[in-house]
C-alpha cells in the first residue's frame, strides 16, 4: 500500500502519454497540425557553433538545398570561440552564398547568449533555430513556416530522427527511443497548442517574441551562475509563460548523430535531466495558467521524475529489483513492437529491429536512480558540455560541393504520421 500513490502517478503519466495524447490528437485531426500555405515571411536560420568541425559543413550545405524562396532565407552562423577548425569548416561553406554570414562571439558567451546576439542583428520576421550537428531536411524550414497560422504561434518545432541509427545498439535504442519521445508523448500538449519543450534542433520563432523575452533569457542563472545547458527548454517555458501558442510538427524534420558510447549517453542524459528538473521545478510557479488537462500531465510528471529514482533504490535494497528489471524490459519489448508496426513502411535505412529498445529497460532504471539526484547537486553548471573542449583540426576543408549533403538520406519518411 505504501507505493499505491508512485503507482497513481505512473498510471496518470502513462495514460497521458500514451492513451488521452493520442486519442486527443487524433479526434481534433487537422486542427492539431492546421498549415497556412500563403504565409511566406522572411526567414533567417542561426546557427550557434561550438567546436563542431566538419559538421557545420554539412549543416549549412542542407540549409542551403531548403525549397524555401532562397531571397527570403538568410543563414546566419555564430562561432562561441571554438578551439578547433569549425570556424573554418563554416567559412568554407559560406563561399560563393551571399546569404550565409558568419559571426565569432568576442568570448564564450553559451548557445543561448550567442542566439541573442544574432537575433539582435538580423531584420527576418521568423528565426529558425537550428544546432550546428544537425543535416535539415529540403522542406524543413518551409514546413515549419506553414504551421504559424495564428499571431498567437510564437514558435513551431519539428522532429528529429537518429542519423547514425545503424551504428550500433546505442544509437538504435535511442532511435526508438527519440520516435516515442516525438511521436506520442508531446501529443497532449500539441493538442492544446502548449508543447513545453521544443528542440534546438530545429525550431522556429517569432523574432519579436524573441526580442520582448531577451532581458529574461540573458539573466539566466541559478545562485547567481549563469548556466548554458536546457536553453531550448527554458525559452520554450517561457514563451508560453508570456501567453503565447507553442507548436509541433513531424512533418518538419532533421537528423542528427546519437551518442554511440555509454560514457556519451550518460553525460547527454545528465544534461537533460538537469534541464527537465530546473525548469520543472520553476515552471511551478506558473503551471496553473496551462489548461487543466496540461497542467495535471506536467504536475504528475514532475513528481513521479522525483520520487522513480527513490522507488529504484527502495527495490534494490529490499531484493525487489530484479522483479522490476524484468518489468521494465517486457514493458520496452513491448514498446519496441508498437515502433516497429508503426514504422513497418519505412525503409529499411530508416528504420531498427524492434528488440532494440530491450536495453533501455536496464539503462532506464540505472540512469534515473543515479542521474536524478546527481543531477540536482549539479544544478549551476556553467558548460555547454556537448563538444570537447580543447579542439583539434580534423583536415582541410574541401571545396563545396553541389546538392544535399551525402548524410541525408535520399529517401523520405512515409507512415507514422512522420511524412514530411
Amino acid at each position: 500500500m505504501e507505493l499505491f500513490p508512485v503507482h497513481l502517478l505512473v498510471l496518470v503519466v502513462m495514460m497521458n502519454r500514451y492513451v488521452l495524447g493520442p486519442l486527443l490528437r487524433r479526434v481534433r485531426g487537422r486542427r492539431v497540425d492546421a498549415t497556412d500555405d500563403g504565409y511566406q515571411p522572411t526567414v533567417c536560420v542561426i546557427i550557434p557553433l561550438f567546436n563542431e568541425g566538419e559538421g557545420i559543413y554539412h549543416a549549412i550545405r542542407s540549409l542551403l538545398a531548403q525549397d524555401y524562396p532562397h531571397d527570403k532565407l538568410g543563414i546566419c552562423v555564430v562561432d562561441d570561440c571554438s578551439t578547433d577548425d569549425s570556424y573554418a569548416w563554416a567559412m568554407k561553406a559560406a563561399e560563393g552564398h551571399a546569404n550565409v554570414r558568419v559571426m565569432r562571439n568576442p568570448h564564450n558567451m553559451g548557445k543561448r547568449k550567442g542566439i541573442a546576439r544574432a537575433v539582435r542583428e538580423v531584420d527576418s520576421e521568423l528565426i529558425v533555430s537550428v544546432d550546428s550537428d544537425v543535416v535539415v531536411h529540403p522542406s524543413a524550414v518551409r514546413e515549419l513556416v506553414r504551421r504559424f497560422v495564428s499571431p498567437n504561434i510564437a514558435a513551431v518545432g519539428g522532429r528529429t530522427y537518429v542519423s547514425n541509427r545503424h551504428q550500433n545498439w546505442m544509437t538504435r535504442m535511442i532511435e526508438i527511443k527519440f520516435y516515442f519521445a516525438q511521436e506520442w508523448l508531446k501529443d497532449l500538449e500539441r493538442s492544446f497548442r502548449s508543447v513545453l519543450c521544443l528542440s534546438g534542433c530545429l525550431t522556429a520563432y517569432r523574432r519579436h517574441v524573441l526580442l520582448e523575452l531577451d532581458p529574461i533569457l540573458e539573466a539566466r542563472n541559478i545562485a547567481g551562475i549563469p548556466i548554458k545547458y536546457g536553453e531550448d527548454r527554458f525559452l520554450t517555458r517561457q514563451i508560453v509563460k508570456a501567453g503565447y501558442e507553442t507548436v509541433y510538427t513531424t512533418e518538419a524534420w532533421c537528423q542528427t548523430a546519437a551518442p554511440a558510447t555509454l560514457s556519451g549517453y550518460f553525460s547527454q542524459q545528465l544534461r537533460w535531466r538537469r534541464s527537465n528538473l530546473v525548469d520543472m521545478l520553476c515552471g511551478l510557479s506558473h503551471a496553473w495558467r496551462l489548461h487543466p488537462v496540461v497542467c495535471v500531465h506536467y504536475v504528475s510528471q514532475l513528481a513521479l521524475l522525483l520520487s522513480y529514482p527513490v522507488i529504484i533504490v527502495h527495490n534494490l535494497l529490499n531484493g525487489q529489483f530484479w522483479g522490476v528489471l524484468l518489468l521494465h524490459m517486457l514493458v520496452m519489448g513491448a514498446m519496441g513492437v508498437i515502433y516497429r508496426i508503426d514504422k513497418r513502411e519505412l525503409p529499411p535505412d530508416m528504420r531498427v529491429s524492434a528488440l532494440s529498445f530491450l536495453p533501455m529497460g536496464l539503462l532506464m532504471p540505472i540512469t534515473y536512480a543515479l542521474f536524478t539526484p546527481l543531477a540536482l547537486f549539479t544544478l549551476d553548471s556553467g558548460s555547454w558540455e556537448t563538444r570537447s573542449k580543447p579542439g583539434t583540426a580534423t583536415s582541410e576543408p574541401p571545396a563545396p560541393a553541389d546538392g544535399t549533403p551525402s548524410a541525408l538520406p535520399p529517401t523520405q519518411p512515409v507512415g507514422g504520421g512522420s511524412t514530411p
